[in-house]
């Protein structure tokens, strides 16, 4: 990270732990906010550097944050496009308040994002201290998000399959990197399609990292506050045990593959009792042989058959009540980048040892609201759906 200096000296670049520690002297002395340290493993690893931006540069960047600039809002902030004279254009997120929890949230994604090095993770460029809302700098994502422009409007470019599956793909390897290829795993907490950016190719990028979780290398769950959103969260987590593992982050992708099969919502009450909750539905569905009469009609056709089987068991199996029955996400990766190869070139068999066949059946179980939510209320929201117990 950059440090802000006076005018001829030279930046010094920050670790992530003493990024860290400079925010947390910052929210205590300067706002008075009590603010909890971080675990003591995030002082390991970490080497992006960030700029901290000052007030000036992100108001020429934005028009003094113009309405006509605001590329997304909702509950908790905006989002500003900017562009900087050099012509670089970046995304600004601005939380509308700035209390303990926003505080740590903060840090958290800060934090977390310089230990992150992926082609499909949405890339952290830097911050702003000087206002009394930090402002948090990333690359700029021209395509919005998966959730809001190309699966359930009609104001976006209609993705083929080939395109989803692709994205789907992204999405496993950049999950996998998380929980496997970094120092420190990493659970996001919150995978959905609107935290699945689209840039300019239609890549997929990850974003919103504010509530994930470090997960100590001696650990595999930590039991946490319930925290995600509705219709991805995982059931084992939410309904029994508050035990947060690499699993959990395993089921809500595979409500993602739901949405990317059925273009549907993960959760809808407009939707008759027994599709409310798209997940059980799916699996019911695959269970009873009906998994094309779900399954987007335009996405059919006699050449995919047989590829959309193959990853509906997929999705079936990350859909699973138990996390232990759930695949890795480095299985799931390694799964769709086998169909991506064979796609490419339809002679070649898989490599045994290279195959993790996630297609066996699982003995028995299946299965902006812009922030992240615990309350009594959505137990009974859920149940009220035919959510199973």
């Amino acid at each position: 990270m950059w440090l802000v200096m006076p005018a001829g000296a030279t930046p010094i670049a920050l670790t992530p732990q003493m990024a860290l520690d400079i925010f947390a002297i910052a929210c205590q002395v300067i706002k008075g906010i009590p603010i909890s340290t971080m675990d003591a493993e995030l002082s390991n690893g970490g080497s992006n550097l960030l700029k901290i931006f000052s007030t000036e540069e992100l108001k020429l960047a934005t028009k003094n944050y113009n309405e006509e600039s605001i590329i997304g809002q909702g509950g908790q902030g905006t989002v500003y496009k900017g562009i900087f004279p050099d012509h670089q254009i970046v995304a600004i997120k601005m939380s509308r308040i700035m209390d303990s929890s926003q505080m740590e949230q903060f840090i958290n994604e800060v934090v977390i994002l310089t230990q992150i090095n992926h082609r499909n993770v949405v890339k952290l460029l830097g911050c702003c201290l000087e206002t009394e809302v930090p402002l948090l700098v990333y690359e700029y994502i021209s395509n919005g998000t998966l959730f809001h422009h190309h699966i359930h409007q009609n104001n976006g470019i209609l993705l083929s399959w080939e395109d989803r599956l692709r994205i789907a793909t992204e999405t496993a390897s950049a999950l996998a990197y998380l929980h496997s290829k970094v120092s420190i795993p990493i659970i996001h907490r919150d995978i959905k399609s609107t935290n699945i950016l689209l840039d300019e190719k239609y890549i997929a990028k990850i974003s919103d990292f504010g509530v994930s979780k470090l997960l100590p290398t001696d650990q595999s769950q930590i039991t946490t506050l319930v925290q995600g959103t509705l219709g991805y969260l995982d059931p084992e987590y939410f309904f029994h045990t508050s035990q947060l593992t690499e699993k959990s982050d395993v089921y809500s992708f595979g409500v993602v593959f739901v949405e990317l099969l059925t273009g549907k919502k993960p959760l809808s009450f407009e939707r008759p009792q027994e599709q409310r909750n798209m997940a059980t539905y799916f699996i019911s569905s695959m269970n009873e042989n009906r998994l094309f009469e779900l399954i987007e009609d335009r996405l059919v056709d006699e050449k995919n058959v047989e590829e959309l089987c193959v990853v509906a068991k997929v999705a079936k199996r990350c859909l699973s009540l138990k996390g232990e029955e759930r695949p890795t996400m480095e299985e799931v990766a390694m799964e769709l980048q086998n169909l991506k190869r064979l796609r490419k070139q339809p002679w070649v068999q898989p490599i045994e040892e290279e195959s993790v066949s996630l297609l066996s059946e699982p003995s028995e179980f299946y299965h902006v609201g812009d922030t992240s939510e615990q309350s009594s209320l959505q137990r009974d929201i859920i149940l009220s759906m035919n959510f199973p117990r």
